[in-house]
């Protein structure tokens, strides 16, 4: 069990939190080296749909206790520095994807 989990009373205590740490950063990996591979996948897009992107795994990262700066946890998340990212990957956000963005992102729990 996660001991840096948020604090729970022991009977709110979900599946979610009894998975087994070396599962989750399995699937964690797996994630992430999955959306390197789909750069197609805009950032933007990502935020219009579920409300988090790249740059969000590297601020949770941070979050959880990850030593580096920003800048380092960007570069672990997108596979590279985030100027390269940008200028190789990143396409102009149109006002849709804005407005879109958003919308979603008013829909985020914050815990």
């Amino acid at each position: 069990m996660d001991t840096n989990a948020p604090n729970h009373d022991s009977q709110n205590i979900g599946p979610l939190e009894q998975l087994d740490d070396a599962v989750a950063a399995a699937a964690f990996r797996r994630l992430v080296r999955h959306l390197q591979h789909r750069h197609d996948a805009q950032n933007i897009d990502l935020m219009g749909l579920s409300g988090f992107c790249r740059n969000c795994l590297a601020d949770w990262i941070r979050d959880a206790g990850f030593d580096g700066d920003k800048a380092t946890a960007r570069e672990l998340i997108h596979g590279m520095p985030m100027d390269e990212w940008k200028a190789t990957r990143q396409t102009p956000a149109t006002e849709e994807q804005l407005a879109a963005m958003q919308a979603s992102v008013a829909k985020n729990r914050v815990d």
